[in-house]
């Protein structure tokens, strides 16, 4: 239960639990303190970030590994908070009911309450109520052993106005967000929305029951949902073990098949061999014979008896295989998961035909882990057979890789610069002559964002990080960090840039800055520390980093027009490098996958390619089928929103590409 403070203690209490202070803990950042077990409580919600989001003004307070636990105690704080303990009675008066009086000095404890004044009374204070019946007549007066017990309630406490005494903060300016009474409304806040003190506690009490209601349902419904994800793994190990098997059963079947071509072929070889060794053994049988014709012939004419004669002798030869209220509105996925099932299911084995000796082989497809993505695409799997001329088993894979243009949305001006927002959706930002942020889905739907005071600045390039801050490129020398409420959180000054600034982001958010230079210029999250600079062969446009902290760069509208990967220390693989008058764009999506477009305005054709990486190299997977879309200039940019879907700009045009692989 919540220990009731007195006027005189207003800033003993914790914003986030709204009681006296326990181990208050202060925010370096910005000053504000909380209890620790509060700060423990509100940190469990983002353990995967360096810092924690002040509750109250949203600056940033950097984290060590210890995270909470090595913050700051406010000692001044806690002292006020211990002598207010002394001075009540201590936590055990609290909670056990020992209110002390109120109207008096003593510290007694207190008999009674008066639900008149508000106020606790010892015995004689009541002694004086009871009696003083000119000032105190109707008065209602209530025992505390019966408020203790539960038989009576004190109802609803007022504080007094500071400024009017007498008078109850009985009512709460929407507006000011304090307490005030009656005459305070009518001096200072008579435009102001006003509500009852207790309406205001009732509506505000409403909505956390309901949150909290909506809280327990969204939690039994993922936890329920998460059973079900278990049920489908099994139906689904239990389909793929079904393709194992079949996969097992006609290897078997061809391994029998290619024992008996073997034995067929041995037996033609040995065939063969023997045929080789009849012929030979004729040709020895020959030449034993004239060697016998020959040693009689010499034995003829080797004969003194014949004189010396002179003989001729003959001889021959013969024969190389991707805050309490937006969470509870996220949609649940409740079908994926028996979608995977069915598809799995559906997993037929078809034979191939037997006139090469080949095995086939398993198409790999890799996806980041979310359960509705990851197994839609295992369930995406069929096994692909061989075609008619050749002895294999068939092979697994999805249909062919291909990219089909599903939206084209036109833009209110020259594009700028453009970010991943969503999935399905990109932040389009504008310079020069037509300024500020627009939010564009891959319906076509079209927002404009208003959560920075950029609506009438200039947007070169933008960057959103995963908190919800924005990364700004305003001209050629400053990008500007703000919070995802609006308030610039911190500026980076770049030097001697040839163009306005580029910004991107790591999987990590650190922000990534390059301005048409050799360099590459790495900072941290915040903006406020420059953590690494590496040096480039090539003058750099764009630059990315992988999940692997390797660099992808390009040049994009330089001639030629270059892409590379290096890692931090500026070593460089071999650069992609663009026909004359065409440009690279590139983007990596969340599996580290690099697409280059390659434009060639003169000719109006893009061509997107989707490269591997290998090393520091890029290993090309697939040229996808040129995409109709119309080029007007070479200023272009290409985002990855999803492993499936990319977004491609192009000055006054925006295209959502669906990408099957």
């Amino acid at each position: 239960m919540a220990e009731k403070t007195s006027s005189s203690s207003p800033n003993l209490i914790c914003p986030l639990c709204l009681d006296i202070f326990v181990e208050a803990t202060i925010l370096t950042s910005c000053g504000h303190t909380f209890c620790r077990r509060c700060l423990n409580k509100y940190d469990l919600t983002h353990q995967d970030l360096d810092h924690m989001v002040c509750p109250l003004c949203r600056e940033i307070t950097k984290l060590s590994a210890n995270r909470v636990d090595d913050l700051r105690l406010n000692v001044s704080i806690n002292g006020c908070v211990d002598d207010y303990h002394a001075k009540c009675g201590g936590m055990n008066a609290v909670l056990e009911m020992c209110q002390k009086c109120t109207p008096c000095k003593s510290l007694k404890d207190a008999v009674s309450f008066c639900r008149t004044c508000n106020y606790y009374m010892c015995d004689e204070c009541l002694h004086c109520h009871q009696h003083l019946t000119v000032v105190f007549e109707g008065h209602e007066i209530v025992s505390m052993d019966d408020v203790i017990e539960g038989k009576v309630s004190i109802g609803h406490l007022f504080e007094k106005c500071s400024i009017h005494k007498q008078k109850n903060k009985d009512m709460f300016c929407e507006d000011c967000k304090v307490h005030v009474c009656h005459k305070c409304v009518l001096v200072g806040h008579k435009a102001h929305e006003i509500k009852n003190q207790v309406d205001f506690e009732k509506e505000l009490r409403r909505k956390v029951t309901d949150l909290a209601q909506r809280c327990a349902d969204k939690k039994a419904e993922l936890e329920k949902n998460i059973q079900n994800i278990e049920i489908q793994r099994h139906e689904v190990h239990t389909a793929v073990q079904t393709l194992l098997d079949d996969v097992r059963q006609a290897y078997s079947i061809k391994a029998k098949e290619l024992e008996e071509n073997l034995r067929n072929l041995t037996d033609q070889i040995h065939a063969l061999q023997h045929s080789f060794d009849d012929d030979l053994n004729v040709l020895k049988s020959k030449d034993r014979q004239r060697i016998k014709s020959i040693c009689s012939s010499i034995t003829l004419v080797d004969n003194d008896r014949l004189g010396h004669l002179e003989t001729d002798t003959l001889s021959a030869h013969i024969l190389l295989c991707e805050e309490l209220d937006a969470m509870l509105k996220e949609v649940t996925d409740h079908t994926s998961a028996e979608a995977i099932k069915k598809k799995a299911q559906e997993k037929r084995f078809k034979p191939a035909d037997d006139t090469r000796l080949d095995l086939g082989s398993i198409a790999e497809y890799t996806d980041h882990p979310s359960t509705a993505t990851l197994n839609k695409k295992a369930q995406e799997k069929m096994f692909k057979p061989a075609d008619d001329t050749c002895l294999d088993l068939r092979s697994i894979s999805g249909s062919d890789p291909k990219m089909e243009v599903i939206q084209r949305v036109a833009l209110r001006g020259g594009m700028s610069g453009m970010a991943r927002y969503s999935q399905s959706s990109v932040a389009i930002g504008y310079g020069m002559y037509s300024q500020g942020i627009d939010i564009i889905d891959s319906n076509g739907g079209k927002q404009r964002y208003r959560n920075t005071p950029l609506s009438d600045m200039n947007c070169y390039d933008l960057v959103l990080q995963r908190d919800g801050a924005l990364c700004v490129s305003t001209g050629f020398t400053e990008a500007y960090i703000y919070s995802s409420l609006g308030s610039r959180k911190g500026t980076i000054h770049v030097r001697n840039s040839r163009y306005f600034l580029r910004v991107n982001r790591s999987p990590t958010d650190e922000i990534i800055i390059t301005n048409y230079g050799k360099q590459v210029y790495i900072y941290d999250p915040t903006g406020s520390t420059l953590k690494h600079t590496v040096q480039t062969k090539h003058d750099t446009e764009q630059a990315f980093i992988t999940g692997s902290g390797l660099i992808v760069t390009s040049s994009c509208c330089d001639n030629p027009s270059v892409v590379t990967v290096y890692d931090r220390d500026g070593t460089a693989g071999e650069s992609l490098q663009a026909p004359e008058f065409a440009y690279l764009y590139a983007a990596v999506d969340e599996q580290d996958r690099v697409y280059v477009a390659s434009v060639d305005v003169d000719n109006s054709s893009v061509v997107i390619r989707l490269y591997d990486l290998d090393g520091l190299n890029l290993k090309e997977r697939v040229e996808f089928n040129a995409v109709d879309m119309t080029l007007k200039d070479e200023w272009c940019d290409l985002v990855s929103l999803s492993p499936d879907m990319l977004a491609f700009a192009c000055w006054k045009k925006l295209y959502f590409i669906k990408v099957s692989l």
